[in-house]
C-alpha cells in the first residue's frame, strides 16, 4: 500500500471509529471553491491527535470553511494572483473579515504553493481596494453596484458599504508583514502597496481631526440607532490630541465617541510594521519615518487619554474617549476590541493595565456582557441584549493563562454550536439554538485558529481531557 493510499485508510478508520455520529458539514469537494492540500494534511493530523469525535468534527468543519465557501481565486488585469473573499453569507469582501479569515492558513504557505499564491492574491486584492477607497469597509467584486448606494456618503459602485473604521487600514497590514515574515516573499510590496500605505497615511492624518473638520461623512435612512452618524454625519465633536477618530467599530456600529481605543492601539502596531516593510523591502525611509512619527503620536496620546482609574478594577482602558474627557466603558466582542489587544499584540498579556481590563470587560460591570444557561460572553449593540459572541470566547481562551479556564472555553463553544459543528455569529445566553448567522467564516476558521495555537502551545492533554460527547 503506497503512502498515499495508507493516508487515506487512516483517515476512513478514523472516522469510522470516532466521527461516525457526526457525518462531515464541509460542501462535497466538487463545490469547494479552492483546496489547499496542506491545510488538508493539517486536517488529517488534528484529527489524529484529537481523541473527542466532536472536537475533531468541530475542527474538520470549521478550520477550512473560509477555503471552502469564500475563496475567489483568480488573476488580475497584469496576470498577478487576485483573491477575493466573501464574508460568508454577504457575497461582498470586508477588509477586515477577509483579513482574519485567511490569517490561519499563513502558517502553512511555505508547504503549498498553492495556498501560497492564493494567499498573495488576498493581500493584493486588499492593496488595489486601499486604493480605490480608503474610507470603505467593504467592497464589491468589481464596480457592480450592489450594496447601500443609496448612503449619504462617496460611495461608488465598487463599494459596498463605507463606514469609515480604523481596523479596516489595519487588516491587510498585519495580513502583508505575516505573510512576508513567514514566507520571505516581497512580490506584494509593489506599487499598490506604495498607494494602499499612502492613503492609509493620509487618512490617519485626516482622521486625527487636527482642524478640527473631516472630510468624511456619512448617513443612512434607517430604523438602527448605531447603523448612521449624529451631526450631519460628522458624528460627535472630538478634541485634537493626537488620536484617530473611527466613524465605527469593527462591528460596523457607529461609534459613541470617536476615538475607540482598541483601533487606535491597532492602528500604532499596524504603523510600525508598515515602517519595517517599507525600509527592509521597498528602501523608502521618508514614508517609512512617517509611519514611526504618526505611530509614535498615537501612542503618546493612548498613554495620556485611554485610561480610566475605576474604583473597583484599578486603571483600565476605556472603550471610547472623545478628548474632552469623557470615555465610554465597556467592551464589543468584535476584534479589535479591549479583550482581543493581546491577541493582536498590541499590548502584552501581562500588562497590568490590560489585566484589570480584562477582568472588567468579562464581568456584569460591561454592559454588554451577558450570562445564562447556555453560556456566558461578550456581545455589543450589533446584535443586541442577551446574545453572546463566539468570537469572545475564543479571544478569553487566546489570551488566557488559565488552563482550565481555556478548557471551559473550548467546552463553551462546543456546548453552544447548536448541534451544526459551527461557529455563528451570536447565540442566545440561555438557548444557543436561538442563533444569528449559519454562515459566518471569519469566526469558524478563527476556532481552527485556536485549536491550532492550543496544539502548538502544547495543551494537546487539555484538550483531550474534555468528554464532550
Amino acid at each position: 500500500m503506497n503512502r498515499i493510499h495508507l493516508a487515506a485508510a487512516l483517515l476512513l478508520a478514523w472516522i469510522g471509529a470516532g466521527a461516525q455520529n457526526h457525518p462531515s458539514q464541509r460542501p462535497a469537494e466538487k463545490d469547494r471553491l479552492f483546496r489547499s492540500d496542506a491545510v488538508e494534511a493539517k486536517i488529517r493530523e488534528v484529527g489524529g491527535l484529537l481523541t473527542n469525535p466532536r472536537l475533531a468534527w468541530m475542527f474538520a468543519n470549521c478550520y477550512p470553511n473560509t477555503l471552502d465557501t469564500t475563496v475567489h481565486f483568480g488573476k488580475d488585469e497584469d496576470g498577478n494572483p487576485r483573491t477575493f473573499v466573501y464574508t460568508g453569507d454577504i457575497h461582498a469582501m470586508w477588509l477586515r473579515d477577509s483579513g482574519a479569515q485567511v490569517w490561519p492558513y499563513v502558517q502553512l504557505a511555505n508547504e503549498d504553493p498553492h495556498l501560497k499564491e492564493m494567499l498573495a492574491g488576498v493581500i493584493n486584492c486588499q492593496f488595489s481596494l486601499i486604493g480605490i477607497d480608503p474610507y470603505a469597509n467593504a467592497f464589491n467584486d468589481g464596480p457592480t453596484g450592489t450594496g447601500w448606494q443609496s448612503d449619504r456618503t462617496k460611495m461608488d459602485p465598487n463599494l459596498h458599504e463605507r463606514k469609515w473604521e480604523i481596523d479596516s487600514d489595519c487588516y491587510p497590514i498585519r495580513l502583508a508583514y505575516q505573510y512576508w515574515k513567514t514566507t520571505g516573499d516581497t512580490s506584494v510590496f509593489g506599487e499598490k502597496w506604495i498607494k494602499a500605505i499612502t492613503r492609509i497615511l493620509e487618512t490617519f492624518r485626516e482622521q486625527q481631526r487636527k482642524d478640527g473638520h473631516s472630510p468624511y461623512s456619512f448617513q443612512r435612512e434607517t430604523t438602527a440607532q448605531l447603523d448612521t452618524k449624529s451631526n450631519h454625519g460628522l458624528g460627535n465633536p472630538v478634541r485634537p490630541v493626537g488620536l484617530i477618530a473611527s466613524a465605527f467599530r469593527p462591528s460596523d456600529d457607529a461609534t459613541t465617541f470617536e476615538f475607540l481605543i482598541p483601533s487606535n492601539f491597532f492602528a500604532v502596531t499596524s504603523l510600525r510594521k508598515a515602517a519595517e516593510i517599507l525600509d527592509q523591502v521597498n528602501h523608502n525611509a521618508r514614508l517609512a519615518r512617517e509611519c514611526r512619527v504618526l505611530a509614535d503620536e498615537v501612542s503618546d496620546a493612548l498613554e495620556q487619554y485611554a485610561t480610566y482609574d475605576h474604583p473597583k478594577y484599578g486603571t483600565i482602558y476605556a472603550f471610547e474617549v472623545d478628548g474632552f474627557g469623557n470615555r465610554l466603558l465597556m467592551d464589543d466582542a468584535n476584534v479589535p476590541s479591549l479583550l482581543a489587544m493581546a491577541y493582536l499584540g498590541d499590548v502584552t498579556p501581562r500588562d497590568r493595565v490590560y489585566q484589570n481590563t480584562r477582568r472588567f470587560v468579562w464581568s456584569e460591570d460591561n454592559p454588554y456582557f451577558f450570562k445564562g444557561k447556555a453560556g456566558e460572553g461578550i456581545g455589543g449593540p450589533h446584535v443586541g441584549y442577551d446574545m453572546i459572541w463566539p468570537m469572545s470566547i475564543m479571544m478569553k481562551a487566546f489570551t488566557s493563562r488559565d488552563d482550565a479556564e481555556i478548557k471551559w472555553c473550548v467546552e463553551t463553544l462546543m456546548t453552544t454550536d447548536a448541534g451544526t459543528g459551527f461557529m455563528h455569529e451570536s447565540f442566545h445566553k440561555d438557548d444557543a439554538t436561538r442563533f444569528t448567522r449559519e454562515w459566518f467564516a471569519w469566526q469558524n476558521t478563527l476556532f481552527g485558529e485556536l485549536i491550532l495555537k492550543l496544539i502548538a502551545d502544547g495543551k494537546l492533554d487539555l484538550l483531550n481531557s474534555i468528554d464532550i460527547k
